[in-house]
């Protein structure tokens, strides 16, 4: 019986790994639309018929022209041709037509299975969630783009940014939380209290940063103070209250000042690298067989690249040409994909070391997870 259920639920738990997979490789598309200025190419959210591009010389020119009447066009990219034009409407494309196809390979095998019979009763609720999740993710998308779309910003809302990201994270370790649930044996997790709890810590500093990453990144914050270790010359940076002839309230300035945004993410990593140190020695202690001791090391050797593809970032922003793909973007791309796979690490840690509370699985998920 309990054979005939993993057998059921194993197909389930590939196609999950799958969407994950889709969801990272999403969110790096997501990254090099940013990075390449690329974000605000197509001013319309068109869910059906956006998938199509234009296929022709005019169709091609009333885009442009709707993407001439906003401020990115005017104050930013006026140089602009059509070519030009044409390499940053790609990649805004290819993001939303990925989410797009995300959405299907969702969709399309879930009535398969359905009709198979391979999800549990207590699937279900997992699963709408993980839709609604879907759903929400390109709604806040389309919401982040129209902050951009006026005669005012160049940019996205840093804001709306970093909600855009955040949700995309729900996404992803949601759908990752639910494969694991398919995919462990309930023999391979461990109880071990204070690794769990200090595990949580570190998870919630995390979520902090990369809310500030965001931030960075919307704020194009690595070029505010492209120096290590050093804050432009000091460690405390003398204008994180006032900056650019603008004064800042306290909370304010966490969240609008780009001097204060680049000391919070630098400090944040610093402390998150330590914190995971001291978990590893500790975890070292913890005798185990099987995937903990696999795993156990990897959010160090994660977080210390982490942390040296940062310091890059930030050395080489003075080196960013415009609309061109150089030793910067490198850096700040595989920044950022090393931190969802540290962000999974952490989640996937955090999944082994099992709560006190009864864990007995039915038909291959945990009830008191789910």
């Amino acid at each position: 019986m309990e054979r005939t259920a993993v057998n059921r639920s194993r197909p389930v738990a590939i196609w999950l790994l799958v969407g994950v997979i889709m969801i990272i490789v999403q969110i790096i598309l997501g990254g090099i639309t940013r990075l390449t200025d690329s974000g605000l190419s197509i001013t319309e959210w068109k869910p059906i018929l956006g998938t199509i591009p234009p296929m022709n010389e005019k169709q091609w020119m009333e885009a442009f022209n709707h993407y001439k009447e906003i401020a990115q066009y005017k104050h930013l990219h006026s140089y602009f041709t059509l070519e030009d034009f044409k390499s940053i409407f790609f990649w805004e494309w290819m993001h939303r037509l990925w989410g797009r196809l995300i959405g299907v390979v969702f969709l399309i095998p879930f009535l398969v299975f359905i009709i198979q019979k391979r999800f549990s009763k207590n699937m279900i609720r997992p699963m709408v969630i993980l839709f609604l999740l879907g759903g929400l993710q390109g709604l806040i998308g389309w919401v982040m783009v129209m902050s951009g779309l006026n005669d005012e910003n160049l940019y996205v809302s840093h804001i709306r940014l970093a909600i855009h990201f955040m949700a995309a994270l729900v996404l992803l370790v949601y759908t990752f939380w639910f494969a694991l649930q398919l995919l462990v044996p309930p023999g391979q997790r461990i109880f071990s209290p204070t690794l769990r709890k200090s595990m949580v810590f570190i998870i919630g500093l995390l979520v902090l940063q990369l809310i500030y990453g965001a931030f960075m990144a919307g704020l194009k914050g690595a070029s505010y103070a492209p120096t290590w270790p050093d804050i432009n010359g000091d460690y405390f940076p003398p204008n994180m209250s006032n900056y650019g002839g603008r004064s800042f309230s306290f909370f304010s300035a966490i969240i609008n000042n780009p001097i204060t945004i680049h000391f919070i993410h630098r400090n944040l990593a610093y402390l998150i690298f330590i914190f995971i140190i001291i978990w590893t020695i500790k975890a070292m202690k913890e005798r185990s067989s099987g995937i903990f001791d696999s795993i156990k090391w990897l959010p160090l050797i994660l977080v210390l690249g982490q942390v040296i593809l940062g310091i890059a970032a930030v050395l080489t922003s003075p080196k960013k040409v415009p609309q061109h793909w150089g030793l910067f973007e490198w850096n700040a791309q595989l920044h950022q994909f090393v931190a969802l796979l540290l962000l999974l690490s952490l989640v996937m840690t955090y999944y082994i070391l099992k709560p006190k509370e009864n864990t007995k699985l039915a038909q291959g998920v945990d009830p008191h997870l789910i």
